[in-house]
Parts: C-alpha cells; sequence; structure tokens
C-alpha cells in the first residue's frame, strides 16, 4: 500500500512495537583512525567529532552520524557493492566533476575500484572503494535524497531497478 507523499508529516502511524524514533547511525570499520578521519574531512566533506582513541563519528547535511571504529584485528576486508555508503550531489555535472576529482585523487587517498559513471537504480552515479574497502556512491538525487520514492509509494515489478525507470529531475540531468 503506497503512502501520500506527505504521510510523514501528516501524523502516518506505522507498526512501532520497539517505540523507535530516529534512524541515529550507521558504523564502519576502518584500520587507521587518523588516516580515515582526514580522508572523511578532507575528501569527504564530512564534520567529524573524535570521541575516542579507536573511533570518531563523521555527520553530513543533518544529525544522522556515521561511527568509524578502528578494527581490533587490524584486518577488513572490502564491502560489497550492495552494501555502499551514498554521497548526493546536485546535478549529473557534479557526478562526472567528482568521478575526475576521485580519478585525480585516488592514490593520494587510498582509493581503489572506480566505476564509470552511469544510470542506474534511477539515479546517475559511480561507485569507488576506500583506503578502508568502504564501498561509496556519488549520485545525482533531487534535494531531499531519496524521498521521492516516498511520495511515489510502492513500486510493482523491477521499481527503481528497472532501465527505463523514470526517475525525477535534478537541475541538471544528462537527459
Amino acid at each position: 500500500m503506497a503512502t501520500a507523499p506527505d504521510a510523514q508529516s501528516a501524523g502516518f502511524q506505522r507498526a512501532n512495537p520497539l517505540k523507535t524514533q530516529f534512524y541515529s547511525h550507521a558504523t564502519l570499520e576502518c584500520l587507521d583512525i587518523q588516516k580515515t578521519r582526514k580522508f572523511f574531512e578532507e575528501f569527504l566533506g564530512f564534520e567529524t567529532v573524535q570521541m575516542a582513541d579507536v573511533s570518531f563519528w563523521a555527520r553530513m547535511g543533518g544529525n544522522q552520524v556515521i561511527v568509524v571504529v578502528k578494527s581490533p584485528t587490524n584486518k577488513k576486508a572490502d564491502m560489497d557493492f550492495l552494501y555502499h555508503n551514498g554521497l548526493d550531489v546536485e546535478t549529473d555535472a557534479d557526478v562526472d566533476e567528482a568521478y575526475k576529482i576521485v580519478k585525480r585523487d585516488a592514490e593520494k587517498w587510498g582509493i581503489k575500484k572506480i566505476t564509470r559513471p552511469i544510470v542506474q537504480h534511477g539515479t546517475y552515479c559511480f561507485y569507488f572503494w576506500d583506503l578502508d574497502g568502504n564501498a561509496w556512491e556519488i549520485l545525482s538525487n533531487p534535494k531531499g535524497g531519496y524521498a521521492w520514492g516516498f511520495e511515489r509509494g510502492d513500486q510493482e515489478g523491477k521499481g527503481h531497478m528497472a532501465r527505463d525507470f523514470e526517475r525525477p529531475e535534478t537541475s541538471g540531468d544528462k537527459g
């Protein structure tokens, strides 16, 4: 059942036996806390705060944080492509510019496995893996990120995974 575009603000009632109120954080593992923090601040553009010798918090554009924790074993497998972290930019041209910068600065920041920008799952994007093997997607999305999916409601079939899915426009779509 699809929900109304403004269902959340209109007092939408959902099942919530756990009484959860806010999605506050996700956690990523790293190998070198200081190098990773510098990468988050100076390359990705996150605000960070050191919370312990082995962890920092990072945020961008809201109150949800990524808790970054140093691996206790000093080993870490690369994150699978499906479990990536998304960073929105305003336009498709911004995706292309970010791609150039990631390619240019890959050696400096330990970036690997950079994909080419393509239209996929309803957005223009590319992926790369950071010095800790965490997967990142840079994508063009309308203001508000994926809120448009909730405005459209439930999809059938392949939904936004279909190649011909009509995505919302950003201010600089390739068309």
